[in-house]
């Protein structure tokens, strides 16, 4: 079967609509040779706007799929870019990916993503998949990696990028782990306290956690403070976490007055806890957590937390990621700001 319709001025031929259709039917409905739709998919900078428009229309009422086996044989691309991520359960990964999966989409870009549990030997499996299924780039989170991935990222000649932290042997785009627990500590310091823990994520093959307890404890060395032992407990980034990091912290020798959270999660969970036993928040203990997720300010009280820009970090990546695979200069190293939101859950000591 085979009628004719229109588009604006323009006439083309519809096929039966149960056929797969091909770059030769866009072309022939479109009325442009085959190199042109070509490069509408591969190259769309490269075709004037009014014709890519059109094309584009065509190929939509077609239902056309460019064939991706074919556009990588031409181009010598796969337009993928991989990004493997520790888990897919913290907020704060979801909004920085979602970011970067939307711009990269505009570029007609795809973004594959694995994660890894925080596992070294898990993420040399990931990537070597992504390596494997030809991504263009790659995209890793933090400066901790085992000795194999960085032996393979060696041999690899694609662009790679280092988000979340920076690292001087890959172009970074992240944050100042240990500024940011040294502003939220010079916070709770200047409130009054002197005695200061910290319920943190496992600090094993997770940089950021360390950077994080670094600072607090560089912080208070500089206020001739200490940082004891039992005033530090890792837990796993979850509201669960928290609670049981606030019970091992009231259990230490001399209690802190205030805590310090490695993330909201963890912040949410403690105050919880110490709402469950009793403790008045802030009067009893101060409570700061870090990423101002999107409840903070909904918690009662409304957390004080270190704002995070994860969407920002998101969009930025997407872009030096675009940029490099079009041989354009990139940033070395790109440290984004931060911002203390003052609230309801830190106070002056009693």
């Amino acid at each position: 079967m085979v009628r004719t319709a229109r588009l604006g001025k323009k006439a083309f031929t519809l096929f039966h609509m149960n056929q797969r259709k091909t770059i030769k039917d866009v072309a022939a409905a479109a009325n442009v040779s085959i190199a042109t739709v070509s490069r509408v998919f591969s190259k769309p900078g490269a075709v004037r706007i009014a014709t890519r428009e059109w094309v584009t229309q065509v190929a939509q009422t077609l239902n056309y799929q460019p064939d991706a086996a074919a556009r990588a044989l031409v181009s010598g691309r796969t337009y993928t870019v991989g990004c493997a991520i520790p888990t897919l359960d913290h907020a704060i990964f979801a909004r920085s990916t979602q970011a970067m999966q939307t711009a990269l989409a505009e570029a007609r870009y795809q973004l594959l993503v694995g994660s890894y549990e925080y596992d070294p030997k898990v993420e040399c499996e990931v990537v070597q998949a992504l390596l494997q299924r030809g991504v263009d780039a790659l995209v890793l989170v933090g400066t901790k990696h085992a000795p194999e991935l960085w032996k393979t990222l060696s041999g690899w000649s694609k662009p790679v990028l280092l988000t979340w932290a920076c690292d001087p042997r890959l172009p970074s785009v992240g944050f100042d782990n240990h500024a940011i627990a040294a502003l939220a500590t010079q916070h709770l310091l200047d409130l009054g306290h002197r005695r200061i823990g910290m319920i943190s994520g496992f600090t094993a093959n997770n940089d950021r956690a360390e950077a994080r307890v670094a600072g607090l404890r560089d912080t208070l060395a500089l206020a001739g403070l200490l940082l004891p032992s039992d005033t530090v407990s890792e837990q796993i980034m979850a509201i669960s976490g928290g609670r049981l990091g606030l019970i091992d912290l009231l259990h230490a020798k001399n209690p802190p007055t205030a805590i310090l959270c490695g993330n909201d999660m963890l912040a949410a969970g403690a105050l919880l806890e110490a709402q469950r036993q009793g403790l008045n928040v802030p009067l009893d203990l101060s409570i700061c957590g870090i990423d101002n997720h999107e409840m903070a300010a909904e918690m009662n009280p409304a957390l004080t937390t270190v704002s995070l820009p994860t969407q920002e970090l998101g969009r930025i990546a997407a872009a030096q990621v675009l940029a490099a695979l079009a041989s354009e200069p990139i940033a070395k190293r790109t440290l984004l700001p931060f911002e203390l939101m003052i609230r309801g859950t830190t106070a002056r000591p009693r």
